[in-house]
């Protein structure tokens, strides 16, 4: 079946008038992204963007998709069939609802808090307009509410069933006031509130605008259609992948000052168009907050085989058709209650990461080697000027290479698609000085083509009492190469107060408490390398070299590449020194 086939098929709608419904749901989508950025309170969700935004169909299916958090998104069906069960037959124009547990709301961690409005047009259901954003505060143990040391959900902060924050119109002022309540910074968290509200009530308006430009019955049919059109282009590249059961096992570094190694396992089985992603081995969940709701390990499992087929492909649920995800209850990535998932993040990015582990083999020019394991959350709080402060954000990052490209670096992982917090913004907003910023030389892994380079941030703390908090990984277990390429390095949490330096493990799970003046470094992992780093090209050496990315001692040790000191190259010696190798090798 050629590509062209896959797209069209047997669609009732004209595929030109499809394609115009298509990019229209996703304009919607993007338009809820951009106001919420920007009408967004706390630095995590404005600067770092750490949110979603998605457009349903009326059975709660995403039809359109914001250019957000791609782990986010494939989680909205599990939490969308959760609110249409509760409230079948009680679901009215006007209402906004509210929720964020994992075990009330098929919600993914508490921070995250979903902001759902139904959209009717003459008087019926046809769709959702719905946004999710990770809150700065929902109270619990910890400032910022991801405890690591949490070993029950009731621990983690403000759990929130499926309510209604708004019906028939009328606000329940008695919800925000809960809210308000629980929370350590009120008017951060009610602003981001809003926000969402206002992001979804204009999803609402441009889905109206759809309906009522093109007609109820075409429009609701254009959406069953590209549910189906996502299905045929996700099952034509599904059966292009050669037959087979291919394997990866990952680790989390693990918990607290004594880490246990924490296995991920995955075996991808293809057949035919279908595959199914059974993650049997994975260890059982832990008494930390690491744990993943299901609907947070399908999301994830999309997000990645969703990144390995064409761009074209539509951003709806359908093409998660052909994809099974089991998982056994009770285990890391199929948590039941009472596990907590307030750390949840850095479970959903080494599933990812998982399954490009396993796809290597089959996809050798769609994969990239690993990266830096996703974002670190570093959290700091405390009192400032006589107000509670509490600043999170998700420090980004660098990638594995690739088989024709060098790892990227400064940028997130793919799970993600969020941003590092402008160093402006931290010192106008919070008492914390940022006295380093950039990348750090000879840490991208060897290879043909090398890994990203790693990157550097030091926070001073200017004020007392500071709590911080910081979810972090890759140390003992460094991002691995591809076909031959080297391991990335490992990552660093140093704290340095005066003459002293302590090194923090990965995943602190006692709180920490920073005196003014303390300074904390944290270093991401590099990425690892792709192929043999003596076929890497000299000149490509060189280049590093000279853009600072490398120094002259790991040229020649790590690719036998001989620079004069002009840094130019010297071909005899970089010869000699490459067939000797070989000959050791």
């Amino acid at each position: 079946m050629s590509d062209a086939t896959a797209k069209t098929g047997s669609a009732t709608t004209d595929p030109l008038l499809l394609e115009v419904i298509r990019n229209g749901l996703d304009t919607v989508a993007d338009e809820m992204a951009l106001i919420l950025m920007r009408t967004a309170y706390s630095a995590i969700i404005r600067d770092s963007m750490d949110y979603s935004t998605a457009v349903c169909d009326a059975e709660g299916e995403i039809v359109g998709q914001g250019l957000t958090t791609p782990m986010h998104l494939g989680s909205f069906h599990d939490a969308m069939h959760h609110l249409i069960r509760e409230y079948d037959g009680d679901i009215r124009d006007g209402d906004i609802f509210i929720g964020n547990d994992p075990y009330l709301a098929s919600g993914q961690h508490l921070p995250d808090i979903y902001i759902i409005k139904p959209f009717f047009h003459k008087a019926r259901l046809e769709g959702w307009a719905t946004t999710i954003a990770h809150h700065v505060d929902v109270g619990g143990l910890v400032p910022g509410s991801n405890s690591i040391g949490a070993t029950e959900i009731y621990q983690e902060g403000l759990r929130l069933p499926f309510l209604k924050l708004r019906e028939d119109g009328v606000d329940d002022p008695k919800i925000w006031r809960i809210v308000a309540a629980n929370v350590r910074v009120p008017h951060l968290v009610l602003g981001d509130l809003r926000a969402q509200v206002a992001a979804a009530e204009a999803g609402v308006r441009g889905l109206d605008e759809l309906y009522t430009r093109f007609g109820a019955d075409i429009t609701r049919q254009a959406l069953a259609d590209l549910h189906d059109l996502a299905e045929r282009m996700a099952r034509h590249h599904i059966a292009a992948i050669p037959d087979g059961v291919y394997r990866f096992t990952d680790h989390i570094d693990g918990l607290g000052d004594n880490p246990v190694p924490i296995i991920l396992n995955v075996a991808l089985t293809v057949s035919g168009d279908t595959i199914v992603a059974d993650w049997e081995g994975t260890a059982a969940q832990v008494k930390g907050g690491i744990n993943a709701p299901l609907s947070f390990t399908k999301s994830n499992v999309y997000a990645a085989l969703r990144s390995v087929m064409p761009q074209e492909m539509p951003n709806c649920h359908g093409y998660t058709r052909p994809i099974t995800v089991r998982a056994p209850e009770g285990t890391l990535v199929n948590c039941t209650l009472p596990a907590p998932c307030g750390a949840r993040g850095i479970t959903g990015y080494r599933i990812i990461d998982c399954i490009f582990g396993a796809l290597a083999p089959a996809l050798p020019d769609r994969v990239t080697a690993d990266g830096a394991g996703g974002s670190t959350l570093p959290t700091f709080a405390g009192q400032h000027e006589g107000s509670p402060f509490v600043f999170s954000e998700c420090i980004m990052g660098t990638w594995g290479a690739s088989r024709d490209e060098d790892g990227q670096d400064g940028v997130p992982h793919m799970g993600s698609n969020q941003s590092n917090v402008p160093v402006e913004m931290i010192e106008a907003g919070y008492p914390l000085r940022i006295e380093y910023y950039g990348l750090v030389p000879d840490t991208g892994g060897i290879g043909r083509r090398r890994g990203g380079l790693a990157l550097r941030r030091d926070y001073r703390v200017l004020t007392d009492d500071c709590f911080l908090g910081v979810r972090s990984d890759k140390r003992a277990f460094r991002p691995h190469g591809l076909f031959g390429g080297g391991e990335g390095t490992p990552s660093m949490n140093l704290v340095t107060d005066g003459n002293a330096s302590t090194v923090l493990p990965v995943l602190p799970t006692a709180p920490l408490t920073l005196r003014k003046g303390a300074l904390f470094s944290h270093v991401m992992a590099g990425g690892g390398g792709f192929g043999d780093p003596l076929e890497r090209e000299p000149e490509r050496v060189r280049d590093d070299v000279l853009d600072g990315r490398l120094s002259r001692e790991a040229a020649l040790r790590d690719y036998a590449v001989v620079l004069t000191p002009a840094h130019a190259i010297d071909w005899d010696a970089t010869r000699a020194a490459r067939a000797e190798r070989e000959c050791v090798s």
